[in-house]
């Protein structure tokens, strides 16, 4: 134990301060240099003088389109439409293309952008159960400025590209380096055999993490298809398909492939692998489809590769009676299966969803909200399900598949909100006072600290079975258990009156400072945007 000196003081040092080493010791450089000397040596982190990081969405883009990239951002402008937000307000949109690396075999990732965003996402996906290394590629003012970044992730990734132990390598640009133009697209193509993805991912770009998949996915299918374009590729590791196949666009729960299946087959058809995939190979086996169904309906890049491919996309899902009809219809149609073979499928499936339907019923006012994508087919399975859904947020575009879902809410008096902001999601909650409310991790905070029974949408909804008769019956059992919760909540609501507000907010040491006895009225928590208001519901 050490008592740290004071580099500016040649007596003694005090004993009032212990410290545990001696780092306190070290001579500093500068050590007299004012703060208003030393503003001037602040590296900028923009190639163009920028403000780096906290520049601002605009001010990245501008500069992202002034180092070369003006193209780029003119597709992800087309591919992701922005809302009222213009950045994104839930997690940075980048976990969604690292997630989609990190699950996939034999894949390496590595990221380019500023330490504090690599270490944000490195920890989340760890977090998130991820068991590979991320790499990462530091830089500085001058590797920025230079050039040389580009050099050294050049450099990492022939150091990567082991064909004994990778199919791909996938490097992704995040804001700073994307804003000032580093140049993934001149990576080599393919190293010893190893393919090279190069991606920009930038908070100014790509609204929302789940469109950040489709980033991936698409560039992943791109290459993919190019492959198959040239000649014989790798057949999947557990063969081709003896019927022909619909492809799954979108992250599912692992039961519903097989639920889908089984309504496939009766029209000839099987369920074929879902995009994001797990391994690189799987890719041929996916664009290699009679169909595609866009479970998910925002995979925007990713579409583009399979109708270049002269595949057919279909929207929306086989959720609930109605939505599973006019899906199997939809797939039939598209795959130029006989309509009495699509009738004779739908009278084997639709009674037991009926029936599952029926046999769990939800009966509660529910608002719905989340940013992966899913919401409006949860929407209506809740709404089949009896439930009275007043409002669906989705932080995700409204898309050409998932415009007969949001036709149909709508229909039943559901207002649906695309792109929707935390502060829409909020006064929806406000507003229509539900029983429960489904949303994001804000969301249901602000539920619950009035008293509202709320749930999690990404963990304990969406992760669940959702597609025929398994999907039916899955949601009514935590929904109802949810709600008959209420209680607790108002018990809980009426012991804590008070407390955190006013004289009870703190410890207060001068009695001449204590606030007013009389609580003044609080002000709306939230006021929704002008994009959306309450009186428009």
């Amino acid at each position: 134990m050490n008592v740290r000196p004071d580099p500016k003081v040649t007596t003694p040092p005090s004993k009032a301060e212990v410290v545990y080493d001696g780092a306190g010791a070290a001579e500093i450089d500068n050590a007299g240099l004012s703060a208003e000397a030393s503003d001037g040596l602040e590296p900028s982190i923009s190639a163009n003088g920028g403000g780096g990081c906290h520049g601002g969405a605009a001010e990245m883009r501008n500069a992202a389109e002034a180092a070369g990239n003006g193209e780029l951002m003119e597709r992800l402008k087309a591919d992701y439409p922005q809302g009222p937000h213009d950045q994104p307000q839930s997690m940075c949109p980048a976990f969604g293309s690292l997630r989609v690396g990190l699950r996939m075999r034999r894949t390496a990732t590595v990221l380019s952008g500023s330490a504090c965003c690599v270490y944000g996402l490195t920890f989340t996906s760890h977090f998130y159960g991820a068991k590979r290394t991320v790499g990462y590629v530091p830089f500085d003012s001058e590797t920025l400025v230079t050039g040389k970044l580009y050099e050294d992730i050049r450099d990492a990734v022939h150091k990567l590209a082991d064909p004994e132990l990778y199919d791909a390598v996938v490097v992704t640009n995040l804001c700073v380096p994307t804003a000032s133009g580093i140049p993934l697209r001149a990576l080599p193509k393919e190293i010893n055999g190893v393919r090279i993805i190069g991606i920009d991912v930038p908070g100014f770009g790509v609204p929302t993490h789940a469109e950040a998949k489709d980033v991936l996915a698409g560039a992943m299918l791109a290459y993919a298809r190019q492959e198959a374009a040239s000649g014989p590729v790798q057949a999947p590791a557990a063969g081709r398909a003896d019927l022909p196949t619909v492809t799954l666009l979108g992250e599912v729960f692992p039961a519903d492939p097989v639920s889908i299946g089984r309504m496939l087959e009766p029209l000839g058809l099987a369920a074929g692998p879902v995009v994001p995939t797990r391994e690189w190979r799987e890719l041929y086996a996916a664009l290699d489809c009679a169909a595609v169904a866009a479970i998910h309906p925002f995979y925007t890049a990713s579409v583009r590769e399979f109708e270049a491919a002269g595949r057919p996309v279909v929207g929306s899902a086989p959720v609930g009676v109605e939505g599973t009809s006019s899906w199997l219809r939809a797939i039939g149609e598209a795959c130029g299966v006989d309509r009495s073979k699509v009738d004779a499928a739908l009278n084997g499936i639709l009674p037991a969803i009926r029936g599952a339907l029926a046999s769990a019923p939800v009966k509660a006012r529910i608002t719905l909200s989340g940013y992966e994508g899913s919401e409006l087919i949860v929407g209506r399975l809740l709404t089949e399900a009896g439930a009275d859904l007043r409002y669906v947020g989705t932080a995700c575009p409204k898309t050409r598949w998932n415009a007969e879902d949001a036709a149909w809410l709508q229909a039943r008096g559901v207002h649906v909100e695309f792109r929707a902001s935390l502060e829409s999601d909020l006064a929806a909650v406000d507003g229509f006072e539900p029983d429960l409310a489904v949303g994001t991790t804000p969301v249901v905070q602000h539920a619950k600290q009035k008293a509202i029974p709320a749930l999690y949408f990404t963990n304990l909804i969406s992760a669940r079975p959702l597609m025929g008769p398994a999907g039916a019956g899955s949601l009514a059992a935590i929904i109802n258990s949810a709600v008959a919760g209420k209680a607790r909540f108002d018990r809980m609501s009426a012991f804590f009156d008070g407390v955190g507000k006013g004289r009870s907010s703190g410890v207060w040491h001068d009695r001449d400072r204590l606030p007013t006895g009389e609580a003044q009225p609080e002000a709306s928590a939230v006021d929704a945007k002008a994009s959306v208001k309450m009186e428009d519901f």
